[in-house]
């Protein structure tokens, strides 16, 4: 038991974030949540779909949908560029695993931020809903967001989703 205390609390010093910009603004994901980044490509658009989802993907033989964090955000969906590119991120939903692709303008890096610089989300004044927002790490002078994916992929937010899974029933 005295094991189990101690990587708690190391891993209570710091942790990884895969960084990456979304409209300009840097972001960060839990490094444990993400399984691979892959580039912009192949993505089936479904009809009825909400805007933030793009679409989905086959991944190695997986229909995996697509979420665009941007119109997730409330702003206009993404535009493709060189280095825009999907992160496959790795969630647990009513026990299941479940993979969601999501739209980044550009991977960044994987940084250690440890806890003391981390910040809890402002309760005013961010462009994006406070409970998609786990914390603000300070990192080099500047800031940026960590996201709680668990709530920024939850799928029940999205109301239209809900409406297509009902004709589908």
């Amino acid at each position: 038991m005295t094991h189990t205390n101690q990587a708690t609390h190391a891993d209570a010093q710091s942790a990884q974030y895969l960084t990456f910009m979304l409209g300009g603004e840097a972001f960060g994901i839990g490094i444990m949540a993400v399984k691979e980044i892959i580039e912009f490509s192949g993505l089936t658009e479904v009809p009825m779909m909400p805007d933030a989802i793009r679409g989905v993907i086959n991944l190695r033989g997986a229909v995996v949908p697509v979420m665009d964090l941007a119109a997730r955000f409330g702003r206009p969906q993404s535009v493709a560029g060189k280095r825009t590119c999907i992160v496959i991120v790795e969630l647990e939903h009513d026990g299941e695993r479940q993979l969601t692709g999501v739209v980044v303008d550009a991977v960044s890096a994987v940084l250690d931020i440890a806890a003391a610089d981390i910040e809890p989300a402002p309760s005013f004044g961010t462009r994006i809903r406070g409970d998609f927002i786990a914390g603000m790490g300070k990192v080099n002078g500047k800031f940026v967001i960590l996201l709680n994916v668990q709530q920024v992929l939850a799928l029940d937010g999205l109301p239209d989703l809900a409406g297509a899974d009902a004709l589908a029933a």
